[in-house]
């Protein structure tokens, strides 16, 4: 049973265009959300299926007429899928406005890809103080516009049950995070693909699926014993990267990784203002490299995760040429030799074919924690 749940995941997060397909045909619009952190709540509640869009491992021609080649591959690859018609059919793309990259991401779209509206969402750095909220919220009253001018309608109704829907798919991921760090058997493949459908799925049938694949392996012997790691970075997807983890014996007992758990920390408060809220649940993030905190408690999260799941070391993925995450990774290497916490770096890229090079570094760090 646990297996069938598991196949299910996979084929949503192998075939988003099949799942969009999907949602087309039933005559309902998609918009696509780029990362990070886009207010998916409020498209849902203005009758859009919200569709995440973050590129996918593939060789870059096109977008390099519009990019250098030193940008985070993640964002070329969304332009370059644009570009090539993968994402044909979605009658918008909501691109936030969370590192430079991707502030280039939504000009070049304009141009190069005039099919699929482009919806900015700019967010604030200080968004925790009264003046950041009231941007943030203004921010969304923009966006709310853009989606009423493709058929949608505004309705704080509901707004407030589309919030209570994600409410809820969080606190099921929340507890997905939990239950998989004590069940080794679930490889490291599997879990990326339970992560990732979710961008795929309405979160309705996402939770829904989540649940019963909870409740199957809450009937589930624990499999045997593996290394434990906390793996943090911004995608971890490749399925090379995860079949090398799988190989090596190695258990992800947390995750830091922005396309997985970091969505899913936070929930928007009940208000009567439901945009207020969701402006609100934006404030309340934290821990996460493209959200501006000078006291980065990021770093010492990591480590305290790493602790109380029983970690035996941190791997940190870094996508090439992300500033945020390459500015945080000195702090969060200090921060690891302090606690005497073993700590790896490997470097992956949308375009990487060959992983011989995170494979040795995978391997020597596995026989470093075994030694």
């Amino acid at each position: 049973m646990v297996q069938d749940t598991l196949k299910k995941f996979h084929e949503a997060a192998t075939s988003p265009r099949k799942q969009m397909e999907k949602y087309l045909a039933e005559g309902k619009k998609v918009v696509l959300t780029a990362p990070v952190y886009t207010p998916e709540e409020l498209i849902h509640s203005m009758g859009f299926v919200p569709m995440g869009a973050w590129g996918a491992d593939m060789e870059l021609n096109r977008s390099k007429e519009y990019f250098p080649a030193f940008l985070c591959s993640i964002v070329q690859s969304i332009l370059e899928m644009g570009i090539k018609g993968g994402y044909k059919g979605a009658s918008a793309i909501v691109i936030p406005s969370l590192c430079d990259t991707l502030k280039t991401l939504g000009e070049n779209w304009k141009y190069a890809v005039e099919d699929i509206k482009f919806i900015p969402m700019t967010y604030p750095q200080n968004r925790k103080p009264d003046y950041g909220i009231a941007f943030t919220k203004a921010g969304y009253e923009r966006v709310m516009r853009d989606l009423e001018e493709l058929g949608g309608k505004y309705d704080p109704a509901a707004l407030s049950e589309s919030i209570k829907i994600y409410n809820k798919h969080n606190e099921v991921m929340r507890k997905a995070d939990e239950m998989l760090a004590a069940h080794p058997e679930i490889t490291a493949a599997e879990r990326s693909d339970i992560f990732k459908s979710a961008f795929f799925m309405t979160k309705e049938e996402h939770t829904a699926l989540v649940e019963e694949f909870l409740a199957e392996l809450d009937k589930q012997a624990a499999g045997a014993e593996k290394i434990g790691i906390v793996v943090s970075g911004i995608l971890t997807d490749a399925p090379q990267l995860n079949e090398i983890f799988d190989e090596f014996g190695m258990h992800i007992v947390a995750d830091d990784v922005a396309a997985q758990s970091r969505q899913y920390r936070t929930d928007a408060p009940e208000m009567d203002d439901p945009l207020q809220a969701l402006a609100v649940k934006f404030a309340n993030m934290d821990n996460c490299s493209v959200l501006y905190n000078v006291k980065k408690p990021r770093v010492q999260w990591i480590v305290d995760t790493a602790k109380a799941r029983g970690a035996k070391g941190v791997v940190v993925v870094m996508t090439k040429f992300c500033d945020p995450e390459e500015f945080d990774y000195v702090m969060i290497k200090k921060a690891c030799e302090k606690a005497d916490l073993p700590l790896a770096l490997v470097e992956v890229d949308r375009q990487m074919v060959h992983f011989e090079q995170v494979r040795t570094n995978l391997e020597t760090f596995r026989d470093m924690l075994t030694f």
